[in-house]
């Protein structure tokens, strides 16, 4: 069974793997040890606040493990609230229009305007499921959970939700929009840049970046190509996200200019849908359908993708999936259908 749990610091070596293989452009994910460590500490100490009355600098981080072999398959987190400390950047897109009454000239220009705008709100980040095991719905899971956290402990984070998708890049890692930057603004590739935002490292972004917006039009056309297009191995997260209720509003990444896709927490599908009812531990038929189910724990969270008996006052589980969230009778769950969101 896949269970997802909190990060603990014997999963460095799993998460080190998930980073080398999550690829370029995964800036949330970068291949160095000390930060993955910081990362780590950091959920820990996330998860050992058992009162939390508003976000902070929480950083969620959860692992998949498959417990039938120890192996952990993937990786998902939230950060509370971003840009308390360390500036949060994106570009929005805007509109001027030049206009000439006497000439009979009307142009209405794009712009891109360098911003600070999603400052406090919450981010759905570091998602990454290994190859082996995109499969039987487990992608689903390891995002969707998130939104189950979420709805329990509503305290913990903003109204807002924001995710960052992962823009265009070629199989070398190279940008063709932050090919534009570099050349005009920047003396470091693709790579060198996202690895160092990645790490925290953000001064030279405040430093070398165009303060005073960008005219679209003046941008070479494969960069304006991409603006606001997504990763091919990102569609499918995208596609997620946008029938949870999420929608670009007009923010993309400074470097890929990958779309960044917001909701109201308290409007996202899976937290507006989600149930909270007792647990009895039982049989459950076999033609019952299939939740992502999680405890109301913190510490020890954990959540499943499982079959289930909803019985409105209560819902029933086997002795399976009772283990594997650490629950007994009585005990509170919160659920929500698993392919109710496509």
């Amino acid at each position: 069974m896949l269970v997802v749990r909190p990060i603990t610091p014997q999963d460095y070596a799993a998460l080190y793997t998930c980073a080398v293989e999550s690829g370029h452009g995964f800036t949330s994910l970068p291949v160095d040890e000390a930060l993955l460590r910081r990362r780590i500490a950091r959920a820990q100490e996330a998860f050992a606040r058992e009162q939390v009355s508003e976000p902070g600098e929480e950083g969620y981080l959860f692992v998949m493990e498959d417990t039938d072999t120890g192996e952990v398959v993937g990786c998902s987190g939230i950060e509370a609230a971003v840009g308390l400390t360390d500036a949060f950047y994106h570009y929005h897109i805007g509109k001027v229009v030049h206009h000439s009454k006497e000439l009979d000239i009307y142009n209405a220009l794009g712009t891109l305007t360098l911003c600070n705008d999603y400052t406090g709100v919450s981010e759905l980040c570091t998602l990454f499921l290994r190859e082996p095991f995109r499969k039987n719905m487990n992608g689903r899971v390891l995002s969707r959970f998130r939104m189950l956290f979420m709805a329990e402990f509503r305290n913990r984070f903003s109204d807002i939700a924001i995710a960052e998708m992962r823009g265009v890049s070629d199989e070398n890692g190279e940008s063709p929009f932050w090919g534009w930057l570099q050349q005009n603004f920047f003396s470091m590739d693709f790579t060198q840049a996202d690895y160092l935002t990645g790490i925290g490292e953000k001064t030279f972004v405040y430093e070398l970046m165009p303060k005073l917006p960008i005219y679209v039009q003046l941008l070479p056309p494969e960069a304006q190509a991409v603006i606001g297009q997504v990763h091919d191995n990102t569609r499918p997260a995208l596609r997620m996200l946008q029938s949870e209720g999420f929608r670009c509003r007009g923010y993309i990444d400074i470097f890929d200019a990958g779309p960044t896709v917001e909701a109201e927490v308290s409007n996202i599908k899976s937290v507006r849908e989600s149930k909270r009812l007792p647990v009895v531990i039982g049989e459950v038929a076999k033609d019952k359908p299939r939740f992502i189910v999680c405890n109301t724990k913190v510490a020890e969270f954990r959540a499943i993708q499982a079959q289930l008996s909803d019985e409105h006052d209560h819902v029933i589980i086997d002795a399976e999936a009772a283990a594997a969230l650490r629950v007994q009778d009585g005990d509170y769950v919160r659920f929500v259908t698993l392919t109710g969101a496509n």
